[in-house]
């Protein structure tokens, strides 16, 4: 028996990745709510995956809601500060040696790569009933937020069928990945995919070349 910390006895070796027993408590978690769902599973199953005793997740964790805001704010936390980042340019840097839009599908691809390439698809969480409470009004907060830097860095494109919500429209392709994991069917080139297909709604098909280029650049840059 190896130690999780004072008076913390942990029954076998650590098993899954993370630097402390709080981080394998949130990846047993997501694990066992995106394969066993979130009603279906116990703090004693997330304790007992990790080789804790439930009482010494209850350090970590006060309550099963608690690992759940955790986890839903890891899937937005990446790409809001990103997307903050790149909305906080000055104007002469976002837009004077960029192409239009190039902005907007940076924001778009660095989020789908992280939605992607995340270890548990945790997207598939957000419709839960539980997650339209006002216990999880912080991790609301912030994916609206993000929607809304969306809207913002799409508003000054040349708008197609999409008319003048193309940020939006790009904000939802890209929340699409999470059912296209869902169903096995995203690849490597899925993100970079979600973010085109949104600059073609926002007319912008005939640059795509250049705002890769520039998008990619803003991701080296600011990422």
């Amino acid at each position: 028996m190896t130690s999780a910390g004072p008076g913390r006895p942990r029954h076998q070796q650590p098993s899954r990745p993370g630097a402390t027993a709080r981080d394998e408590i949130l990846d047993a978690a997501a694990e066992l709510f995106t394969t066993q769902g979130f009603a279906s599973t116990s703090t004693r199953s997330i304790a007992d995956a990790v080789g804790i005793r439930q009482s010494s997740l209850y350090h970590h964790f006060k309550t099963k809601d608690d690992i759940l805001e955790d986890l839903l704010e890891g899937t937005v936390s990446g790409g809001l500060k990103f997307a903050r980042a790149v909305a906080a340019l000055p104007a002469e840097q976002a837009g004077t040696h960029r192409p239009a839009g190039s902005q907007l599908h940076a924001v778009a691809l660095y989020d789908g790569t992280q939605l992607c390439s995340a270890r548990w698809n945790l997207g598939v969480l957000y419709h839960l009933p539980e997650v339209r409470t006002t216990r999880f009004a912080r991790f609301l907060s912030h994916r609206q937020e993000l929607r809304r830097l969306y809207g913002e860095l799409g508003g000054g494109l040349s708008a197609t069928a999409a008319g003048p919500d193309g940020g939006d429209f790009t904000f939802r392709l890209v929340e699409s990945l999470i059912y296209l994991r869902a169903d096995g069917a995203v690849t490597a080139e899925s993100a970079l995919q979600a973010a085109d297909a949104g600059l073609i709604l926002c007319g912008r098909g005939d640059h795509l070349p250049a705002i890769r280029t520039a998008s990619q650049a803003l991701i080296n840059q600011l990422a």
